[in-house]
């Protein structure tokens, strides 16, 4: 395992790349990485400024003779997604991620390596620090908790930033520019329950396991399998043998669920039907994902005794709601061939002390289709009888064919490598739909290297994209 990723080109973002995988920066937990750019700024003899919420902006003077272009603001966020392999031991508080170099790519030993957007924020401490570059003046706009829910771009102030151009580096596809992408609004739906003395019976756990997981909006439309959602399917097949004691799947609002556990109590007569129950639908569901995850494993196994149990009307209203709620795809969109339109992940499932809760995100590049969806779910979990809680929406973000940065690097792309980049949208949140809102004034576009499989351990970025990209991105702020 090669980790010596400071010997890649470019050194001079790999070498920032690996300073930031030693600093713990798993989203709401950001008080490290948050310090450590400040400190970096300051060092650099950079106007430097912190906000209210942590957000952090450097500002860098334009190189002599390019005193008077329009300013660039270079838009990243410091948070990352914590996910982890279930065999890993990581404190993502604490620990450092290790990534090392495994053919073309650079990947993690078991968790996410964080390139969404390590490699953004360091890129922008390569263009900060350098001495060499020639660009006009530079804010560099380094953003909180951008994972669970844009929090950092929700609450930057108007008038703070003084540049016309943002030029966002959180997208995954090097040769792409992108100039739309997806809003998004939280739901949540919450069960009350009386916990129940366990009855008469043996305890087993139920597991859904090896999924590959991956980003909600990115990764949607491949077809992957929702933990939460499968091990629903097998509760409803068995729920009239089984008393429900706990329910854990997920642990993040914008990663596809990976595993997905449930506690339950069985009358020692049904053991060896509620088995074979759960035998043949694993059987049913491996054959129907056989392709797109070919390492799922539903596991029946014997655990310690159960104290308490979900009372039986509650269960049967929660297994239902599940089963009915929508997950995945929704719609494709009209604009954009082959691009998802709307779509929602059931992320988190969790009970405990008498309430039972549930998370979905809610994407779409469509406002009203995106409430339309949001109306939907909240009519099944209200009918189940739960509470439905709206939260965190923030609006996409609508292509300007107009866009003279667009123009711009579209052709600075083509001259340089000899083919036009591609013009798209996206369907994941980035966080320029926000900060247009801000400052409407703005002319937008996000860029970035090849990343494959963000918010899931198989994370890894391309090599060779990444300084493609980086060139790409010094002769735009030399040429702008």
């Amino acid at each position: 395992m090669n980790r010596d990723i400071k010997q890649l080109k470019p050194s001079e973002v790999w070498k920032h790349f690996y300073e930031i995988t030693q600093v713990p920066r798993p989203s709401e937990s950001e008080s490290k990485i948050v310090e450590f750019i400040y400190s970096f700024g300051k060092n650099l003899g950079l106007e430097t400024i912190k906000d209210e919420v942590g957000n952090v902006i450097i500002r860098k003077p334009a190189t002599q003779g390019k005193e008077n272009v329009p300013g660039v603001i270079l838009q990243t966020h410091l948070d990352m997604v914590p996910q982890k392999n279930k065999n890993k031991e990581h404190d993502f508080e604490k620990d450092p991620i290790i990534a090392y170099i495994d053919g073309d790519w650079v990947t993690a030993d078991g968790t996410t390596l964080g390139a969404d957007n390590g490699i953004g924020v360091a890129a922008t401490m390569a263009i900060l620090e350098s001495n060499t570059l020639k660009h006009g003046n530079i804010e560099a706009l380094f953003t909180i908790n951008e994972e669970q829910g844009m929090v950092g771009a929700q609450n930057l102030k108007p008038g703070i930033l003084k540049g016309t151009t943002l030029i966002n580096l959180d997208s995954e596809d090097e040769g792409e520019l992108y100039v739309g992408c997806a809003g998004g609004l939280d739901a949540t739906f919450k069960f009350k329950y009386a916990e129940q003395q366990a009855p008469a019976g043996e305890t087993y756990k139920i597991s859904v396991t090896g999924l590959k997981g991956g980003h909600s909006g990115i990764d949607i439309p491949l077809g992957r399998g929702n933990a939460n959602k499968l091990l629903f399917r097998v509760l409803k097949s068995i729920a009239n043998d089984v008393h429900l004691s706990h329910i854990e799947g997920g642990d993040a609002r914008n990663a596809i669920p990976r595993d997905s556990f449930a506690v339950v109590v069985v009358p020692s007569n049904k053991v060896l039907a509620v088995s074979s129950v759960i035998a043949d639908i694993e059987t049913l569901i491996k054959g129907e994902l056989q392709k797109t995850e070919p390492e799922l494993k539903i596991w029946f196994e014997k655990t310690k005794p159960a104290v308490t149990i979900i009372e039986k009307e509650v269960q049967s209203r929660l297994i239902h709601a599940i089963n009915a709620c929508p997950n995945a795809v929704i719609r494709m969109s009209d604009v954009f061939p082959g691009l998802v339109e709307t779509s929602t992940n059931l992320a988190i499932i969790k009970s405990g002390k008498g309430e039972i809760k549930i998370s979905c995100l809610i994407r779409s590049s469509v406002d009203s289709a995106k409430e339309d969806l949001a109306s939907m779910e909240e009519s099944v979990f209200t009918l189940a009888g739960a509470e439905s809680v709206f939260s965190g929406s923030y609006p996409g973000w609508n292509p300007n064919p107009d866009s003279l940065i667009l123009s711009k690097m579209k052709k600075i792309y083509s001259d340089k490598y000899g083919k036009e980049p591609e013009t798209k949208a996206i369907h994941a949140g980035l966080e320029c739909g926000l900060l247009g809102g801000i400052y409407p004034e703005w002319d937008m576009i996000s860029c970035g290297p090849t990343i494959r499989y963000p918010h899931s351990p198989d994370e890894k970025v391309d090599i060779k994209s990444v300084e493609k990209w980086w060139n790409f991105l010094i002769a735009t702020l030399e040429n702008i």
